[in-house]
């Protein structure tokens, strides 16, 4: 707890067996009150680590996509009462150490969104990031700041945390249930008035940490630059884009989204 208010950290996973012990054990868990994992239909032994960490698991029944997971995790977390929510990538790619920085950000009343860039600072080269994805992130980041009227130093990191409000406002049940969704839910805070911080972390490429294919990359792009050009006709008022309603239906907190959650116990 931070401030009187209650920080929840959510994991993402699908099959991070190999990394989340040590994740877990690198989270600050003075500040955090509690951690839930929610698992992709992983097909290794991420639930019985999960289990012998003693982390509250749910469990997809089918491989549903990152975005899916994201979903579950923050309705899990709202459910669970956290006042601010962060989410952690359980390969351990990012920093867990830096979670109180993120926090403090969004505690402080400043920022609604901090997110951990691993552009601020030149320490995602050094880190082993791929030098095309470098390259790919700048110049995404660049045309997204231009189209979108901010300037982020990134909007493709893994690492963020939310207020409440954030996460009960914005239309996330529009959003993709594939990488995408956490492009589409930063342009949505932009497009939504939210206030976005950001902090400087370190990022690791190793052999287990989750990365996607080239393909995948590709199509990722593709569909930033998508979501940037909604973005940019939504705002002139020439479209009406789903993932920038202010629909009901499609917050988290409404029954019908609610229901779509596929999990397991």
């Amino acid at each position: 707890m931070l401030h009187g208010q209650r920080v929840v950290v959510v994991m993402p996973a699908f099959r991070a067996e190999k990394t989340l012990d040590a994740c877990y054990r690198a989270i600050p868990h003075d500040v955090v009150d509690m951690v839930l994992l929610v698992d992709d239909a992983s097909d290794d032994a991420t639930l019985a680590v999960a289990e012998r960490l003693g982390i509250p698991t749910v469990r997809h029944a089918i491989n549903a996509g990152y975005g899916a997971n994201q979903k579950t995790c923050y309705m899990e977390a709202l459910k669970a009462g956290a006042d601010i929510v962060v989410m952690v990538h359980p390969d351990y790619q990012y920093e867990p150490r830096l979670i109180t920085a993120l926090v403090s950000l969004v505690a402080s009343g400043v920022y609604d969104v901090a997110i951990g860039s691993r552009m601020l600072g030149k320490t995602a080269l050094a880190g082993g990031m791929p030098r095309y994805k470098y390259i790919a992130n700048r110049l995404l980041t660049g045309i997204q700041n231009v189209m979108c009227g901010a300037r982020l130093s990134e909007y493709h990191t893994g690492f963020r945390a939310f207020s409440r409000r954030v996460l009960e406002t914005l239309p996330l049940g529009a959003n993709s249930s594939d990488f995408l969704f956490d492009n589409q839910m930063l342009v949505q805070a932009l497009a939504f008035g939210m206030r976005i911080g950001e902090v400087s972390c370190p990022a690791r490429y190793f052999e287990g940490a989750s990365q996607i294919s080239f393909r995948r990359s590709v199509v990722y792009g593709l569909g930033v630059l998508r979501t940037s050009v909604a973005y940019r006709l939504w705002r002139w008022r020439l479209a009406a884009p789903r993932i920038f309603s202010a629909q009901p239906e499609l917050k988290l907190t409404h029954p019908a989204i609610v229901g779509t959650a596929r999990v397991a116990p």
